[in-house]
């Protein structure tokens, strides 16, 4: 495949921004805004100047470690991943040839003002002659866009310079009567009038000494271009009655007939059919460089990879472009259109300043910009709350459009590009530190700053002697490690009709061995352990009464023969899982002598309830601790240092010594059973989550059945399980 050749020097880069600037936005918008504003309008340019600088700087900075041709698409699928560079690169591409296609069918009413021509044959004529230079090569496309705009700036000068003596303050009267809300109405409008100070970024592969070049030719033309709005504004609203401005399709041709002679006017007119033009010119040029990106990225066809013989050019990205340009042109109403891709833009430039921050809080090594935005993060912070502040005062329709543009995209995503990508964006190996400082935090937690456990052992009067000491030696176990305390506690049931008083009074032979018992186990354990007996008509609730009545923390018990289907019944243990204030720790087997406790877990990190009763057996029982995790074998570099990390974290609170098992595997199940060999006693959890795991067991479950050896399943209280949302993301970036 070839290579993009890098002839975009210095001046090039600066006319393409500006010229990709410099169009519908100052010859068409200020009327419009005009109206939503007042003569406010002036502060609406500036302000939304400034509200772009943060988007400017991040992807100044991204470029420098990334100039690779795609801009937009390419930061946010390598920053974010590649649904959301899916997202962006769709919505940036329509929405760059929407901005295109507008800014020609704009122009052409300054046409007009001088010669009788139908206006669509005459835009289509001009984008695909546009989309003609762009064929023949960036190099070629690069030198007319710096003809067209040194041009296009020496009339707009002109018309500044002219006009600017003729103003009058009588029309600046009113000037804040629409209020801060007509100002960001206002503001919302004219933003998309700076989108193109960034799409320079899109051909960064094209550009000479793109360290020096980018951020120079982004800042730079920004900066000149936000002054020039500025003072174009100021002169067209201070010499035009606000009447004749906003109503009108060529705002800019009024001023220049109040402030200049006709030379000045047919200047205007020349000005701002060159800018309309290089607007589109530069939509071409960089909007088709988004398809050849996310081919590149397994992301869209490989077609659109093909770079023309002769041309050096992608070709096809271009010509697909061009197309829909065309077809937008012909058949669909370009205005509406263009201020649904306005709003989309808004949201990227959201996204990049976002990008900005997954790269520099990741673990990515080979992001390492030549040029870093100043006064990280707190300008990317205000970039985005200023985006997200302003699609607000945009309406209902340009919101849905955006949406609708978003679910194509995702769309696209699922049913095509999905399965050929096993990428990860920096921002998951944010999140997934992120969450695994957290898990870490809260373990630390479970370990130092809990003064005590008390462990309810509940039995029934059909639990043997044997059974009764293997959970009263894990439950002073872990009571024992935290200076806490044991209750065991018999449960009898008796029928609906018999009177509780009666029954509790009444010793079966069975109470009576229950007391003797009692008394020959308490002196084996030195801990505190109470012994009684409740009496109830139902068991589950009077179990989870009780433990709530002592404040327990945790509930230990058999685990019961019930089948999994039994919990969905509200039958079993599955109802006392669901209603018990505390963790509950169902056990399976007979206590061993402990060498090792092997701990399991499925996609996400380990709860740190498991690793509390884990730490707590291996302690008392002089073993150490084996942590399983299963990794997938695709996993990424910076995947594999973000999960030793975390288990150095979690290592590092446990008083005993503890391996790892990192088990590769493109099958988390299978690791779970790979698991079940090795260690003398496994301690698992609800595995599957709470829905499926109640319903049909979970992994968890499953492995307790088929194991040859003890195991514990430690079943978090409500307070201690991770929401819905939560346990999603954890196991979707572990």
């Amino acid at each position: 495949m070839k290579d993009l050749e890098r002839d975009l020097g210095l001046p090039a880069v600066v006319a393409i921004s500006i010229g990709a600037m410099v169009g519908s936005g100052i010859f068409i918008l200020p009327g419009l805004a005009l109206k939503t504003a007042g003569p406010a309008v002036v502060l609406a340019y500036l302000l939304a100047g400034l509200l772009v600088v943060p988007a400017a700087l991040s992807k100044a900075e991204m470029a420098t470690a990334m100039p690779e041709a795609g801009g937009t698409y390419i930061y946010i699928e390598r920053g974010m991943g590649p649904l959301l560079g899916t997202v962006a690169g769709i919505g940036t591409w329509f929405s760059l040839s929407f901005k295109g296609a507008l800014a020609l069918v704009g122009g052409v009413p300054y046409l007009l003002y001088l010669f009788e021509l139908p206006v669509k044959p005459v835009a289509l004529g001009l984008a695909a002659l546009l989309v003609c230079v762009n064929l023949v090569g960036a190099k070629q496309t690069g030198r007319l866009q710096v003809a067209i705009v040194v041009v296009m700036l020496a009339a707009m000068v002109w018309f500044v310079v002219g006009g600017l003596p003729s103003t009058t303050a009588t029309y600046y009267g009113g000037f804040f009567d629409e209020g801060s809300s007509g100002l960001l109405a206002a503001t919302g409008l004219v933003f998309v009038s700076y989108a193109g100070v960034t799409k320079i970024a899109s051909v960064a592969e094209e550009v000479e000494n793109p360290d020096r070049n980018i951020p120079l030719g982004i800042l730079g033309s920004l900066a000149f271009t936000t002054l020039l709005y500025v003072l174009i504004v100021v002169v067209m609203v201070g010499v035009t009655p606000p009447e004749t401005l906003s109503d009108s399709a060529v705002p800019m041709i009024h001023a220049a007939e109040a402030a200049l002679s006709w030379p000045g006017v047919v200047a205007v007119i020349a000005a701002a059919v060159l800018a309309l033009v290089s607007t589109a010119n530069a939509g071409i040029l960089s909007s088709s460089r988004y398809p050849f990106a996310m081919a590149r990225d397994q992301l869209a066809p490989p077609s659109l990879t093909e770079i023309h013989d002769s041309w050096g050019t992608p070709a096809r990205a271009i010509t697909l472009t061009g197309a829909v340009m065309l077809a937008l042109i012909a058949f669909v109403r370009i205005q509406d259109i263009a201020k649904l891709a306005s709003a989309f833009q808004i949201v990227v430039f959201a996204l990049i300043n976002a990008a900005v921050v997954a790269f520099r809080e990741s673990d990515v090594g080979e992001y390492d910009p030549s040029f870093e935005s100043p006064l990280y993060p707190w300008v990317q912070v205000a970039g985005v709350v200023g985006a997200l502040a302003l699609i607000g005062y945009m309406g209902t329709v340009p919101l849905v459009g955006a949406a609708l543009i978003t679910v194509g995209s995702v769309l696209w995503y699922l049913y095509y590009a999905r399965s050929q990508v096993d990428r990860e964006g920096a921002l998951t190996d944010v999140v997934r530190r992120s969450l695994g400082r957290d898990v870490v935090d809260r373990t630390r937690t479970r370990f130092e700053d809990v003064e005590g456990y008390e462990v309810l052992v509940a039995v029934t009067e059909d639990t043997d002697e044997a059974r009764e000491r293997s959970l009263l030696c894990i439950a002073a176990d872990v009571a024992r490690e935290n200076d806490g305390s044991v209750t065991v506690i018999q449960f009898d049931e008796v029928p609906d009709q018999a009177p509780l008083e009666q029954a509790s009074e009444t010793q079966s032979p069975a109470d009576v061995e229950f007391e003797r018992r009692t008394a020959d186990l308490t002196a084996e354990f030195d801990v505190p352990v109470h012994y009684g007996e409740v009496v109830s008509h139902d068991v589950r609730r009077a179990v989870v009464n009780f433990a709530d009545h002592e404040d327990a923390d945790f509930l230990l018990m058999e685990r019961p023969d019930d089948p999994a289907y039994a919990s969905v019944l509200r039958g079993g243990v599955g109802w006392i899982e669901r209603n018990a204030p505390c963790a509950v720790l169902l056990v399976e087997g007979a206590m061993p002598d402990v060498d090792t406790v092997t701990v399991v877990t499925d996609r996400g990190p380990f709860d740190p309830q498991k690793l509390t009763v884990a730490n707590a057996l291996a302690s008392e029982a002089g073993a150490r601790i084996d942590l399983r995790y299963p990794m997938a074998t695709d996993a990424t570099d910076t995947q594999r240092r973000t999960v030793d990390d975390y288990l150095d974290g979690l290592a590092g609170l446990c008083t005993v010594p503890v391996g790892r098992s990192v088990v590769e595997t493109d099958d988390p199940t299978g690791a779970l059973d790979a698991g079940t060999d090795a260690g003398d006693v496994l301690v698992v959890g609800t595995e599957r989550g709470r829905i499926l795991g109640r319903a049909f067991g979970g992994d968890g479950e499953r492995i307790v059945e088929t194991a040859d050896r003890p195991a514990i399943r430690v079943l978090p209280g409500e307070s201690d399980r991770p929401g819905l949302l939560r346990r999603a993301a954890e196991r979707v970036v572990f």
